[in-house]
């Protein structure tokens, strides 16, 4: 997924796993996960940490260019 942004990233990994927004602790509650999912709210490092233990995948996919960037 290249081109997604953390939150087009999560939301892919919760589609194909079948998660809903509630089912994501290591986020946070069902309101800072919907915060995320809708862009107004970034993941912080240790959020991103859990999320890769959890779906297996790297922490590159939560991280959006134009944070590395600045």
């Amino acid at each position: 997924m290249p081109d997604a942004t953390p939150a087009q990233a999560l939301r892919f990994l919760m589609e194909q796993h079948g998660l809903s927004q509630s089912q994501l602790p290591e986020v946070g509650n069902q309101s800072v996960v919907s915060q995320v999912l809708a862009g107004h709210r970034q993941l912080n490092v240790r959020q991103i940490t859990r999320l890769c233990q959890r779906f297996g995948v790297g922490p590159g996919l939560f991280v959006a260019l134009d944070e590395i960037v600045h």
